[in-house]
């Protein structure tokens, strides 16, 4: 298992790596549609942003703490009662589309800042006992990839549209 500064230093790394990505797209072509469809590379990360907002909720709850409820109307249910995940993206991407690029980029950042912070203060016990928090099976929250959501299930497409250029 994994200790605490080395999951910060995952963290750490993964911040890296974004700049870099923010490097290689260019600002330039940030509100370019493609890199999901229609989507913008500043629609994805609002995206992104969003769901991070998420997981960092429930994280300064504590494993005992209530999350606050989904932003989202409640016609689309809890997390866990959502059937129409396309829907609740829109939804997101309504909410988001019209923010300023700086504004967008700005939010991502913290959340790198902020994850860090939580688990450079969270208890040692909560971070440490497998099970402990919700959806994270029978692992520890220090054996968490907060960023799996990029890497699976969004870079592929947007590698692809960055090297179709």
């Amino acid at each position: 298992m994994r200790t605490r500064d080395e999951l910060i230093q995952q963290i750490h790394t993964e911040r890296e790596a974004w700049h870099a990505l923010l490097e290689e797209v260019g600002e330039d072509r940030m509100e370019e549609p493609g890199p999901m469809g229609d989507w913008t590379f500043k629609d994805l990360a609002a995206h992104l942003h969003f769901w991070d907002g998420r997981t960092l909720a429930r994280l300064a709850a504590g494993p005992d703490g209530s999350a606050p409820p989904p932003p989202w109307p409640d016609s689309f249910g809890d997390e866990d009662e959502i059937e129409d995940w396309d829907a609740v993206n829109a939804w997101i991407y309504e909410q988001h589309q019209e923010r300023p690029l700086g504004d967008v980029l700005a939010d991502a950042e913290r959340t790198y800042e902020r994850f860090a912070e939580l688990i450079a203060t969270m208890p040692e016990e909560d971070l440490m006992t497998p099970g402990r928090f919700e959806g994270m099976g029978e692992r520890a929250l220090v054996e968490a990839d907060f960023f799996g959501h990029l890497h699976e299930e969004h870079e592929p497409s947007l590698r692809e549209w960055l090297q179709a250029r």
